[in-house]
């Protein structure tokens, strides 16, 4: 296979940051060598998640086996995950902004016609329902367990328990229609065909608000990983996870 250099669009912070939680990892388990150190691994690691590379092509890039490509991929996802913020964490950070922004999307998979739960009718296709909280300002703070992809959006925010976290900040929280009878909490368009005008001008009003929080759905797609998963849906949660903690570490000032 023929290999080349390639630019990955991350600073080199988070390739330290990651570097050094694999680095302690190694260190408690006592590891004494290994085919890629872990200042390369993470390189390794962050190729595939924000680069979308399969395991075939890094293992070429960086002259390991396949096998070992995937060891430790999922090794460094294991290591992210638990670092993620959980929603009571989440919510402590919330109640510092003006209010904030609920939006699900769907991350696509590749799940064969019979996997009829994986399967969206409103997206038409096979993908994993995870919910985004995001600030005024569009930034990324929290984003939930991954469900079936046919689970609609109010019943995934209900099940995770975003609902009832969301009412104990206090804050206005601003959504989209599916959200409807969420809560007085939630504040979702106003339904109708022939509404007044002030109504009309509630809706134009919501939208321009709540068109901040599709700035935190494309901060998460913009991790080529989660533009089509390809591992188990079982392992989507911890990959959706890890890519929250390097998110967060790389936009947190250090």
């Amino acid at each position: 296979m023929l290999v080349y250099r390639c630019g990955i669009d991350l600073s080199s912070s988070t390739l330290r940051f990651l570097a050094g939680h694999l680095r302690s990892r190694h260190r408690r388990q006592g590891t004494r060598w290994r085919r890629l150190p872990p200042g390369r691994q993470a390189l390794l690691v962050l190729a595939h998640l924000r680069m979308g590379d399969t395991y075939a092509q890094l293992a070429a890039g960086f002259g390991i086996g396949t096998a070992t490509a995937y060891r430790y991929i999922r090794e460094a996802i294991e290591v992210l995950a638990v670092l993620a913020p959980m929603l009571r964490q989440a919510m402590n950070e919330a109640r510092r902004k003006a209010f904030l922004i609920l939006d699900g999307t769907l991350l696509p998979i590749d799940r064969i016609a019979e996997d009829c739960p994986y399967y969206s009718g409103e997206h038409k296709r096979h993908g994993m329902n995870v919910q985004v909280i995001a600030d005024p300002h569009g930034k990324l703070l929290w984003v939930s367990p991954a469900l079936p992809g046919a689970t609609h959006d109010l019943t995934a925010a209900r099940t995770t328990g975003i609902i009832e976290a969301l009412s104990t900040t206090g804050l206005t929280t601003w959504a989209d229609r599916a959200y409807q009878a969420a809560g007085r909490h939630i504040r979702v368009p106003i339904r109708g065909r022939k509404l007044k005008r002030w109504q009309r001008r509630y809706n134009t009003t919501h939208a321009k608000i709540r068109c901040v929080g599709e700035q935190a759905v494309a901060t998460l797609k913009g991790w080529r990983v989660l533009r089509k998963i390809r591992c188990s849906t079982n392992r989507t949660t911890d990959l959706v996870r890890a890519v929250l903690t390097l998110h967060l570490a790389r936009s947190t000032p250090r």
